[in-house]
């Protein structure tokens, strides 16, 4: 039997809404519908999800917007499911913060293997956070001390340094923006200055590279932004 595990499904057509909670709930899940941006906003403040499923056309509050709440707020993951089929749209959800972009109208068991494998991701990575380490091929990041370390050699990283490794070991998979990245270990609005996100991974990346050059850890997408190389 699966673990409890509270999905919202901000969707403003009941019968769309209505299918996804379906498949949720045959998957073992507990699915919560919303049918407005401005609806959602209470569900989220009020508790904890384990995942948030979102179209962007919304009344009240659009799915855009909500995307920035959640990943400006949260770690948790979000699942874009729209008609919009524009690449640009999908790109920009996706530098945006969101996990995985699902275009409608969409295969019931593709949703469901979608939604399995970003929770499994997710409790995967949440069983090492327990510990109060983050483990990435051979780098630790030990969260108590705030030490990194490369094949048991440790790492001397600057308070910036270590708040971007931080976020990027925190979710492996995702791609992240400069402005996600300045946003968070800033905790500043992001005015376009490439610069100085650029220096501090480049430093991040040359530190890496000292302690093990066999190995690349920190990959850049083409006109997306950083994520860690798999």
């Amino acid at each position: 039997m699966k673990e409890s595990v509270d999905i919202l499904i901000i969707e403003d057509d009941e019968d769309i809404n209505r299918l996804l909670c379906s498949i949720i709930s045959k998957s073992g899940y507990s699915p919560k519908p919303a049918y407005s941006g401005t609806e959602a906003v209470i569900y989220l403040d009020s508790q904890k999800w384990d995942m948030v499923l979102i179209d962007l056309m919304l009344p009240g509050l659009s799915g855009e917007e909500l995307l920035k709440k959640i990943t400006k707020e949260s770690h948790v993951p979000v699942i874009i499911i729209s008609a919009k089929l524009e690449t640009q749209t999908k790109i920009n959800s996706l530098r945006a913060g969101a996990d995985d972009y699902i275009t409608k109208p969409f295969d019931v068991d593709e949703v469901s293997a979608r939604i399995d494998s970003c929770l499994r991701r997710y409790r995967d990575l949440s069983g090492v956070q327990e510990t109060n380490q983050l483990m990435y091929k051979d780098i630790v990041l030990d969260m108590d001390p705030k030490v990194v370390t490369v094949n048991d050699s440790e790492l001397k990283l600057t308070a910036r340094e270590y708040e971007i490794l931080l976020l990027m070991m925190s979710s492996p998979n995702k791609v992240f923006s400069k402005a996600n990245l300045f946003e968070s270990v800033w905790k500043d609005s992001f005015y376009g200055d490439d610069n100085t996100i650029n220096v501090h991974v480049s430093n991040i990346r040359s530190k890496l590279a000292k302690a093990n050059q066999n190995e690349e850890y920190i990959e850049t997408i083409w006109g997306m932004g950083y994520k860690l190389k798999t």
